[in-house]
């Protein structure tokens, strides 16, 4: 089990062609992740050629649509890495696709354009709900997030290595490193890229289910909320990492979240205690206006359900341990 993302996932890369989709294609590729072709309307028709896990060189086609795509590799990701001023009709077209899970890495996306692709996908959503269909919803991790990942258990690793040879660790769709951390029961959260990697590292002993990196801009597509309740729902997961940052009221709405519906322990990191009010710290959505959204405000709102709130990451990791131990 994962969340998500898992190794029957089958992947495409929005913008393959480009430096980033090219360099982040190759390390998916060499974690285990089964990238099956890419996008690029102008370079149609080509290939691209990486190393896959088992080191030898594989050839992926390039193709005019995300339709094209899914209806010839079975595709069921998609990873875009296209320059802000094009990310919103690249998500836009894999929406209308009806892509399942779409991975927006691209940071810098105006927050109109975001607003647009998530009210796209609620229309799809609704659509679907609406005809009754057993099509999965779609939804969007992102966008200026690191994504997500998934550690193979030791087991899927030793029967893929057996297998072809392949020394697949992780099904990444993202550019979070896939060799920080391994399989385990904690589910990860976090708004922040560094902070998911830093965490990842230091409870690296113990391992993780999936980590989500859902990004820190405005408007995201997966919010707290949204990953709580997957990995409520995942029985692979005994407890839960959530990691927020200063500006909006997200934490706050997943702390009275958590009261409500999470079971599983939960234990949370705030970043920003220390940021000056009305300047934006990192990202977009990280700014503290008056008393609303500071790092104090959501400390004391997750404590007030039960979560136990670190001082630093190496303290939220201690907590975690603690967790596991009683």
């Amino acid at each position: 089990m994962a969340v998500y993302l898992n190794a029957n996932s089958r992947v495409i890369v929005q913008g393959i062609t480009g430096s980033m989709g090219a360099k982040h294609t190759e390390l998916m590729l060499a974690a285990g992740t089964q990238v099956v072709g890419g996008v690029n309307a102008r370079k149609a028709g080509s290939s691209v050629t990486h190393r896959g896990a088992d080191g030898h060189e594989l050839t992926l086609p390039v193709f005019a649509t995300v339709a094209q795509a899914m209806e010839e590799t079975g595709a069921n990701v998609s990873v875009i890495f296209v320059p802000p001023a094009f990310a919103k009709e690249a998500a836009i077209e894999a929406v209308d696709a009806g892509m399942p899970l779409i991975v927006v890495i691209t940071e810098g996306i105006p927050v109109h354009d975001s607003v647009q692709v998530v009210a796209r996908i609620r229309e799809a959503n609704a659509a679907r709900a609406q005809l009754n269909t057993h099509l999965p919803p779609i939804r969007m991790i992102g966008p200026n997030c690191p994504g997500i990942i998934s550690p193979l258990s030791a087991g899927a690793v030793a029967a893929a290595e057996a297998g072809a040879g392949a020394a697949t660790t992780s099904v990444v769709a993202g550019i979070t490193p896939a060799d920080i951390t391994g399989r385990g029961p904690i589910g990860l959260v976090s708004k922040s890229g560094t902070l998911t990697y830093q965490l990842m590292h230091e409870l690296r002993d113990i391992g993780f289910s999936t980590a989500i990196g859902i990004g820190g801009d405005p408007i995201v597509g997966t919010t707290h909320i949204d990953a709580l309740q997957a990995f409520e729902d995942d029985p692979d997961t005994e407890i839960i990492v959530m990691i927020g940052e200063i500006g909006g009221d997200a934490e706050e709405r997943a702390a009275a979240y958590i009261g409500q519906h999470i079971s599983k322990p939960v234990v949370g990191y705030v970043a920003g205690f220390s940021a000056p009010e009305g300047k934006t710290m990192g990202h977009a959505g990280a700014i503290v206006t008056g008393s609303l959204g500071t790092a104090a405000a959501k400390k004391q709102a997750l404590e007030a359900v039960g979560v136990a709130v670190g001082k630093t990451p190496s303290h939220t990791a201690d907590l975690v341990r603690a967790a596991l131990q009683a």
